[in-house]
């Protein structure tokens, strides 16, 4: 998409960035990930979205570059550099990410998770289909679960109490519960779920990422809900702010 992309100013629909910036951030991310994959650390953000999201934009300042073709390139190296420095090491090697503590195998997913996100970012600008598909999202869920009570939003979820069971059409099923604002992730449900919610892998993969609104993909019958209080299926995702 990129190399053939010829306005690099074109805005992502819905954000402040172009589709060089993106690009641009793609390089980096991907450069940063391979440093990781070779077990040398590196300090970005705070571990927090909002740490992320001023490192980010740090970074922007200081890498200028934003010629498509350019940053394609930069992309596909860093990563390969990363696939080919993580080939050589156990997926379960411990690894400090910029969201935390993860392994090797889960920062793949990670890499892969960030990689399609702003890819569907880029495609929307440019009028392209995108790249995510059901199996691509079963390769992201190590990445999304994981990360999932580290982006919790602290305001949204305050005082909040209720037991959710997830399930990603023909992927898998997660439970996540909430305590006085405070979550779990689980494989199977602690207790008797509030709340079991039935989605379709591309939809939950783009509400995991803050690209389609709860709203909509339940209005497009991509969302099911039931149980004792099937009415917090709508308001699941705000919980969470995506990194």
């Amino acid at each position: 998409m990129l190399r053939s992309c010829t306005d690099d100013t074109v805005r992502i629909p819905g954000a402040e960035w172009t589709v060089g910036e993106s690009a641009a951030h793609l390089v980096l991310a991907n450069e940063l990930m391979a440093e990781l994959a070779a077990g040398r650390e590196q300090i970005y953000g705070d571990g927090t979205p909002g740490g992320l999201a001023a490192a980010n934009a740090a970074s922007l300042v200081s890498f200028p570059e934003r010629d498509t073709s350019v940053l394609a390139g930069g992309i596909v190296r860093h990563a390969r550099a990363f696939t080919e420095a993580a080939g050589t090491r156990s997926a379960d090697t411990p690894t400090v990410t910029p969201l935390g503590p993860m392994d090797l195998g889960t920062l793949g997913s990670y890499l892969l998770t960030h990689m399609l996100g702003h890819g569907f970012d880029i495609a929307a600008a440019l009028g392209r289909p995108h790249m995510i598909d059901r199996d691509r999202v079963d390769l992201a869920m190590p990445f999304l679960t994981t990360a999932m009570p580290r982006v919790v939003d602290v305001r949204a979820a305050a005082g909040h109490s209720a037991c959710y069971e997830l399930r990603v059409r023909g992927l898998s099923r997660l439970t996540v519960t909430f305590t006085n604002g405070a979550v779990a992730v689980h494989a199977e449900p602690p207790r008797r779920p509030d709340c079991t919610i039935m989605i379709e892998p591309i939809t939950f993969f783009l509400l995991a990422l803050g690209r389609r609104s709860a709203i909509g993909a339940i209005a497009r019958g991509k969302v099911l809900s039931w149980g004792r209080k099937p009415w917090l299926a709508p308001g699941f995702p705000a919980l969470f702010t995506a990194p």
